[in-house]
C-alpha cells in the first residue's frame, strides 16, 4: 500500500485487501521493531563484508566470515537479507558459461582410450579441457593439458574468449616442454564459439 499511495487512494486500497486504513496508517507511523533493527545491522556487516570480496561472496562464505569475526548467524537469515538487498556471490551455476559445443555436422574423432585415462608411462597420455575462472572484471578461461600418468599439468594458456588459439596455445605449449613421441592427446571435440577442425585429430597420436 505504501508503494503504490501515489497512485491509489489509501481507503480504496485498504479496503479491496480487507485491512482497515487506520491499521495502515498506524503501521506507517510505529517505529522499527528490534528484529527490523537488528536486520539493518547484520545487513550493514553483510554488505561490508560483500564489497571486500569483490562482490564474490554467497550466503555460505559471507556466514563464515562474520562467523571468522565472533558473530553467529543463520545462513537462512543472511541469505534472505542479501536477496531483499540485490546482494549475490558469483556462482559458475548462476552464470551457465559453456565451454563446448559439438560441431553436428562434423565426424566426431574416435575415442582411442575408451573413457579409461589411466597411463603407463609419461607422455603417453594427455587429457585437455577448458574451464572458466569468475573474476571482478568479467570470465577468465583457462585451458589445460593433464599428463594422465603423473597428473600434472603440461601446458596452459588463458584469455578472455573461447577461439581456437586459447587450446591451441595450451597445446603448443605441452608440446614444447615435452617434446612426446606417439602421445594420445584426448579433449572434448569441438569449442564454445567455433569448431576447431584441428579436434577431428584431437585424439590421435602427436608425433
Amino acid at each position: 500500500m505504501s508503494a503504490h499511495q501515489a497512485i491509489f487512494p489509501v481507503a480504496v486500497m485498504a479496503r479491496v485487501l480487507g485491512v482497515s486504513a487506520s491499521g495502515f496508517h498506524a503501521w506507517r507511523c510505529r517505529p522499527p521493531s528490534a528484529h527490523a533493527n537488528a536486520d539493518t545491522a547484520l545487513l550493514k556487516q553483510i554488505r561490508t563484508v560483500h564489497a571486500g570480496s569483490r562482490e564474490t561472496y554467497g550466503a555460505p562464505r559471507v556466514q563464515a566470515a562474520l562467523k571468522a569475526e565472533g558473530e553467529k548467524h543463520g545462513r537462512k537469515r543472511i541469505a534472505r537479507l542479501m536477496r531483499a538487498a540485490g546482494l549475490a556471490g558469483a556462482s559458475r551455476r548462476r552464470s551457465g558459461v559453456t565451454t563446448t559445443r559439438r560441431n553436428k555436422e562434423a565426424r566426431p574423432a574416435p575415442d582411442l582410450v575408451d573413457r579409461n585415462f589411466v597411463a603407463s608411462r609419461p607422455n603417453q597420455l594427455w587429457v585437455a579441457d577448458i574451464t572458466f575462472v569468475p573474476t571482478a572484471s568479467g570470465f577468465l578461461y583457462l585451458a589445460v593439458v593433464l599428463d594422465a600418468w603423473s597428473r600434472k599439468v603440461v601446458g596452459w594458456s588463458m584469455a578472455n574468449h573461447l577461439r581456437t588459439e586459447l587450446v591451441l596455445d595450451a597445446l603448443e605449449m605441452a608440446i614444447g616442454q615435452r617434446r612426446p613421441d606417439g602421445v594420445i592427446h584426448h579433449s572434448d571435440q569441438g569449442s564454445q564459439l567455433e569448431f576447431n577442425r584441428s579436434s577431428q585429430q584431437q585424439c590421435a597420436p602427436i608425433s
